[in-house]
């Protein structure tokens, strides 16, 4: 997901491991819990009043699940509501508004869900027909999301179709069959389809609550609907920088929903949430990118580390002449030093990436082995060759300079990391300027989908566990791809791992690792880190719980102790 990597991140994708990261929330002081069972004893072990504080660092662009493409605003809508299942801590997808388990046919390519009795925040029953106008309100041309033409295609039954207009929406893949039933069609067998039932553009939507407030629908906290742990009380839209939810009596898991208040703050600064922390006025901190704060914290037991599955690279739009050259292209993207760049600059546990498909992410279904070792790195850092390219590319276009626009997002450590990589560039290509443009996260993604950029920083967490959530970025016309970049060979691979290939789990490994090398042949895109996370977490916090795919933190389960 765009992740605050494109921030975005989220995750979870890490399939297995987004993943093998760690089981879902930290050490064992901070595994997830619920009140089923406690004694008054254990019960006097808790807060009386169940209330934190939660540091974020963006904006939430947006609370509309047919719209999201962020990772802050997929968080929130996981706390604020659910679909048929949803990531559990220790990185599973479970049963939530399912009941129970689905039933399949012989080819797993139908699936029906039994809808349990659960209810919106405004009192009307959930039903099968809330997912059915959701779904087809995300895959409709003229609603414009990012998700549904780029999550659904392939996997829903006659998505692609409907989205290009040559089917009608009621041909989707997904039907009513009563109000408690739900039948969802595919396209062919999908291995991680149950996990992708926890991602936030297959929620549920109340039709009537969404068609009565029309163009007012969740643009702030009065013209939203819940059906989840937590109801949003306070959020003014998408310039806030406050929010709150409370805990919703009216969820059908209430009784294991324990903290009755998150307000939510965003502090961009790293050190600013340090001292806020510090401070108790924050019990759970944004991630403290800044090597400077997170040294502070060594050996700390409330530093909570981990690898993510989240991957940030620099994406040329080859709609500007120049960058549809291979080798002005290459040159850029062998022109910085990315060890340099996470040992010296970053330094906060982050990999250097010289791959697409994150490390530790996903592994070989019959060897085991990681999903980087087939290929291993691609396109190093090499300043000479970089400089060969540079010389070229001028050559071809007839130019002795040029001039690029690099989008990028205003956090501390991206200010930080992009005046790094923008003053490597300048030096190691002779007659390169570099216009850095660092801008809010909900401005860069606009910028992004509108391809109003020469160069953008952006990232990626993956939104379910399969290699798949990555792959799929880059084939042509892709709701992701947004750099016009094409390869017909590239696109043949990902497109048989998604049919022919889709029951042969090896072969089809195998095909998307090719499939990488490919876009590494291209030079498409210059992948910078693998991202690390560090956090600052109050030790009297029970059941904190972020994930590796999807939906980055889970707050149904946490606790507030004394």
């Amino acid at each position: 997901m765009k992740n605050k990597f494109s921030w975005l991140l989220v995750l979870t994708l890490v399939l297995s491991m987004f993943l093998a990261a760690c089981s879902g929330g930290g050490d064992t002081e901070n595994e997830a819990g619920d009140n089923e069972g406690t004694t008054d004893t254990e019960e006097s072990a808790y807060a009386d009043v169940q209330e934190i504080t939660v540091l974020e660092s963006a904006e939430i662009p947006s609370m509309d699940s047919v719209m999201a493409e962020d990772t802050v605003g997929f968080s929130m809508l996981n706390n604020t509501n659910e679909g048929l299942y949803r990531m559990d801590p220790e990185q599973n997808p479970i049963p939530a508004l399912a009941d129970g388990e689905p039933t399949v046919n012989e080819d797993s390519t139908v699936y029906t869900f039994k809808i349990r009795d659960a209810k919106w925040s405004n009192g009307d029953a959930v039903t099968a027909h809330d997912f059915v106008f959701a779904w087809q309100r995300a895959i409709a041309p003229d609603t414009a999301s990012v998700y549904g033409p780029y999550i659904m295609p392939g996997v829903i039954k006659n998505a692609e179709s409907v989205y290009k207009g040559e089917m009608e929406l009621s041909e989707l893949g997904v039907k009513a069959l009563s109000d408690n039933e739900l039948e969802v069609t595919l396209e062919k067998p999908v291995p991680y389809f149950l996990s992708l039932m926890a991602f936030g553009t297959f929620y549920p939507q109340n039709q009537k609550f969404v068609e009565e407030k029309g163009e007012a629908f969740a643009s702030n906290a009065e013209n939203l609907i819940f059906n989840g742990p937590y109801k949003m009380t306070k959020w003014d839209g998408v310039a806030a920088t406050e929010w709150t939810l409370e805990k919703n009596e009216d969820y059908w898991d209430a009784e294991n929903v324990t903290l009755t208040k998150i307000n939510f703050n965003v502090l961009k600064d790293p050190q600013a949430a340090a001292n806020a922390f510090e401070a108790g006025e924050a019990h759970v901190t944004t991630k403290l990118s800044m090597p400077a704060v997170i040294s502070q914290y060594e050996g700390d037991p409330r530093l909570v580390k981990w690898l993510e599955p989240t991957e940030f690279w620099l994406k040329f739009n080859q709609e500007n002449e120049a960058l549809k050259n291979k080798n002005i292209r290459a040159a850029l993207a062998l022109a910085f030093d990315k060890d340099a760049m996470v040992n010296d600059v970053i330094q906060n546990g982050s990999l250097a990436a010289n791959y697409a498909m994150p490390a530790e992410f996903v592994k070989h279904p019959e060897t085991g082995a990681d999903f980087r070792e087939k290929h291993g790195d691609f396109n190093t850092y090499d300043a000479e060759k970089a400089a060969e390219y540079w010389t070229k590319g001028l050559e071809e276009l007839g130019k002795t300079e040029l001039t690029f626009t690099y989008v990028a997002s205003d956090s501390e450590l991206a200010k930080t990391i992009d005046a790094f990589i923008k003053d490597q560039l300048q030096t190691t290509l002779p007659g390169l300027t570099i216009d850095l443009q660092s801008v809010p996260f909900s401005v860069r993604l606009d910028r992004e989908d509108s391809q109003d950029y020469d160069i953008l920083h952006s990232g990626w967490g993956p939104d379910y566990l399969d290699p798949m959530s990555f792959s799929d970025l880059w084939v042509t016309g892709g709701g992701h791809n947004k750099m016009s970049y094409s390869n017909a060979e590239y696109d043949r691979l990902v497109k048989e791992a998604q049919t022919t290939l889709a029951d042969k789990p090896a072969e089809r490994f195998e095909a998307l690792q090719d499939a990488e090398k490919l876009l590494f042949d291209d030079f498409a895109i210059a992948p910078t880190y693998q991202r690390a996370a560090n956090i600052l977490v109050d030790e009297r916090i029970e059941g904190f719980t972020y994930h590796l795919v999807g939906a980055e933190f889970s707050w149904k389960w946490a606790k507030l102790k004394k």
